[in-house]
């Protein structure tokens, strides 16, 4: 099985910035301990600051992947382009913020992401990372 983890703006800075919210974990290290409790799935990770580099990556694996876990952090309440791509994709998306988006400010509180994925998980930490691909595997 093969889940494409596509990380938005800023998500490259996991455990540096903002630590009381986003926790004192880098990504990459989150994500040996994925492969570690998913040693079935083939993982492909990608993280980027720029919006037409996620839209291209959601092109590029979404229709050749068995799921996308999409954190498109603050592309989430402002590109519509974004969730365009996820609703044009073949590939289940599981959209995942680290943080509760509706216990923040009003403006996340819209995602353009959240009607076009299969599903959505907030507020769960790293945590939400690895329920998203156990749905997706489970579903497999």
């Amino acid at each position: 099985m093969r889940i494409a983890i596509i990380n938005g703006p800023n998500l490259n800075l996991l455990g540096k910035r903002e630590t009381d919210i986003y926790g004192n974990m880098p990504f990459e290290k989150y994500l040996q301990e994925l492969r570690v409790l998913f040693p079935a799935v083939d993982f492909h990770y990608y993280q980027s600051n720029v919006e037409g580099e996620l839209i291209n990556e959601l092109q590029k694996v979404g229709y050749d992947y068995d799921g996308i876990v999409l954190n498109a952090a603050g592309y989430t309440h402002t590109s519509v382009a974004i969730g365009d791509a996820v609703a044009a994709i073949k590939a289940p998306v599981v959209e995942v913020h680290i943080s509760n988006v509706h216990s923040r400010e009003d403006f996340r509180k819209l995602s353009h992401v959240s009607g076009k994925s299969a599903g959505s998980i907030f507020g769960l930490g790293l945590k939400g990372y690895e329920f998203a691909i156990r749905w997706l595997v489970d579903r497999a």
